[in-house]
Parts: structure tokens; C-alpha cells; sequence
């Protein structure tokens, strides 16, 4: 099967996912195979909903409306055009995927797809029901991925490259296991954004996308911010008031409601609005309903830290401070060349 193929059967699943939106699920006439998998297809997000309380439906079809902005002939196209595709005998790569939001590790599936390889898929059990049926998607509208696309729950073999993500305590172990095959192991990572005290509304507006999104579980939602000392949080928080009615949602509530607990038996200090606490912490990781945030004196102070800390952040979201900066309000929708971690997925599976 030559590159071009490969595109186009990805290009046809794009049009296939630009039925199911945040506007609604609408059947269209012009998609391939759709008598097919429609209907089966909305079954499998029911049962994803049913099978993960953070899947919700809005969050879902987030998920593949930003897939079927992606999946263009057009995006595709531009992606790979800066690569070299020598013709080579196909790999067999394993992935581990995580499952903390819907389609997470589409990406690297994509990935190995695309460079020719086949594909070892090992999921989250929060998140495996959505992946497969797409699998036997793209296996009809493009034969030849037949024989490619293999889900497995025992453990990996014969293997000749892996990516995994995972936490930081699972990398170690991802680390040691995988230590002489080729790999791209994947850690902890959280995202920043950076606020001047000068933000437009709309742009705090767009902002709480980045925060709530996914109920901020990925590693792409803004967990922290740095701020200037004088900053003033009023602006901040009209701005969100947008998101307020994620309180109403079960698990995020159970969430909020310990960790404000956990925070006023501590005595710490905090400020929070009745679905979202901000306090003050040195840390890039904040727990659910919460939002972390550091002052700073200088841009340039700030500039060398982050650098410092570059391994622990995935995107780093503002408006003119830096030249790898994500807009606001942008942090879910990656293009097709912004690979997690800053590494080239693309280039390491065309040099196996």
C-alpha cells in the first residue's frame, strides 16, 4: 500500500468523524461506508460514556470534531511533505496508550499507520472501546490496512519499537522493560499559561478552555498559571464564569468538594468561585477543580525557568512571551505536527 493510499483512507475517516460534532450528530449522505458504521458507531460512544463517567458526550464528540479538522487532505498532506518515505520493509510497533481523555493516543496510531508500519495496540481499559471499532473503519474503506491493526490485552511480543505513555512512576517501569528496543516514553507533563494582566476578555474567556476542557485531564489543559505580582483575579474570574455549570457534573463536583476540604483543614490559602479553586503552589501539576499559580517579577527570570523546567511542560499557552507559544483558548487543538513532548513521533518510526 503506497503513502497516498494511506492518506486517503485517514482523509475518509476525518469525513466520517465530521458527523459527530459539538453542534450534534447528523447522518450525511456523501460518507463512505456509512450504512455501515453510523449507527454502530453511536453505539460505541454510548457504551464509552457508560464505561468511563469522565467520557462525556460533549467531550467525545470534542474529540472527534477536533480529529475531523485534523484529518484533511489538505493537513495530511502538508504534515508528511517534510519527510522522506523510503520504501522499507514494515515494523511492527507496539503502543501502550493512556485513557484519561477520549482518543488520546489516536495520534501515535496515526503515526505508525501513516510511515507504513503495522500497528500493536495496547489500551487503557478507560478508554477501548471508540479506537477498535475505528480500526475496522478504516480496514473497509482501505483493505490493505488489513492484517496491520492488531489490539492485544496480554502482554507485548514480538515488537520492534514501542511508544508508551504513562506516569512518571510507569515510565521507570516502561524504561527498564523496553530498554533495548527503540522507544519514545512518554512522563508526566502539565501546561502553563502565562497572563500579562492586560488580557482581553475574550481572550480569559478562551482561556478556560484550556482549563476546563476534558474536566483538565489531559496533559495539553492549563494547570498553572504565572502571573505578575499586582495581578487582580476579578477579570479572571468573570471571564470563566462560562464554565460554571461543570459543578453540576458529578465527579468533578465529588472532586471539588474534597480537595476544597483537603485545602480549609490545611489552612491554606486559596481563592475560589464555587467551581474552581486558584492557589498558589510551585508545582505544575494541580488537582481537579483546581488551578495552580506562581507570581513573577521578570520576563526574562520567568523565561530561564521555564526553560529549566522544560521537561515538565507540554505547552505553554500566551499572547507574545514565547516563540513555541500555543494561543489561548488553542491548547485541544493541535495540528498534526505537534507532537507530544517536543518529539518528532514521525521521524523516530521513519528510522526504525
Amino acid at each position: 500500500m503506497d503513502l497516498q493510499h494511506r492518506i486517503n483512507a485517514f482523509a475518509k475517516l476525518g469525513q466520517f468523524f465530521g458527523q459527530f460534532t459539538t453542534k450534534g450528530i447528523v447522518k450525511k449522505a456523501d460518507i463512505e461506508a456509512n450504512d455501515i458504521f453510523f449507527d454502530g458507531f453511536k453505539h460505541q460512544i454510548k457504551i464509552a460514556k457508560e464505561n468511563n463517567g469522565w467520557f462525556t458526550q460533549e467531550n467525545i464528540q470534542y474529540s472527534l470534531e477536533s480529529w475531523s479538522n485534523a484529518l484533511t487532505i489538505d493537513n495530511l498532506n502538508l504534515w508528511i511533505s517534510k519527510y522522506t518515505f523510503n520504501t522499507k520493509p514494515s515494523k511492527n510497533i507496539a503502543i501502550i496508550m493512556a485513557g484519561n481523555i477520549p482518543l488520546v493516543g489516536f495520534h501515535d496510531f496515526l503515526s505508525v499507520l501513516i510511515t507504513g508500519h503495522n500497528v500493536v495496540v495496547k489500551q487503557s481499559s478507560n478508554d477501548k472501546h471508540l479506537l477498535p471499532f475505528l480500526a475496522k473503519y478504516l480496514e473497509v474503506v482501505e483493505p490493505q490496512f488489513k492484517g496491520k491493526i492488531t489490539f492485544t490485552e496480554e502482554k507485548l511480543e514480538n515488537f520492534d519499537g514501542v511508544i508508551a505513555t504513562g506516569s512518571d512512576n510507569t515510565a521507570r517501569y516502561f524504561e527498564y522493560y523496553f530498554k533495548n528496543k527503540p522507544s519514545i516514553i512518554r512522563k508526566n507533563r502539565n501546561s502553563v499559561a502565562i497572563l500579562r494582566g492586560n488580557e482581553t476578555v475574550e481572550q480569559l474567556e478562551l482561556l478556560s478552555d484550556d482549563i476546563f476542557r476534558y474536566y483538565g485531564l489531559g496533559c495539553r489543559n492549563v494547570s498553572k498559571l504565572f502571573i505578575p505580582n499586582d495581578y487582580n483575579f476579578d477579570d479572571f474570574f468573570k471571564a470563566i464564569y462560562k464554565w460554571h455549570p461543570i459543578i453540576h457534573e458529578a465527579k468533578y463536583a465529588n472532586n471539588y468538594d474534597y480537595n476544597k476540604a483537603v485545602y480549609l483543614m490545611s489552612e491554606f490559602d486559596m481563592l475560589e468561585n464555587g467551581f474552581l479553586m486558584v492557589k498558589e503552589d510551585q508545582n505544575y501539576g494541580s488537582p481537579i477543580a483546581t488551578i495552580f499559580y506562581d507570581k513573577y517579577d521578570s520576563v526574562d527570570a520567568l523565561k530561564n525557568q521555564l526553560e529549566e523546567d522544560k521537561e515538565k511542560i507540554q505547552c505553554i499557552v500566551s499572547k507574545g512571551f514565547a516563540e513555541n507559544e500555543i494561543e489561548f483558548g488553542q491548547t485541544q487543538n493541535p495540528e498534526l505536527w505537534n507532537y507530544a513532548d517536543g518529539v518528532d513521533t514521525v521521524e523516530f518510526l521513519l528510522k526504525i
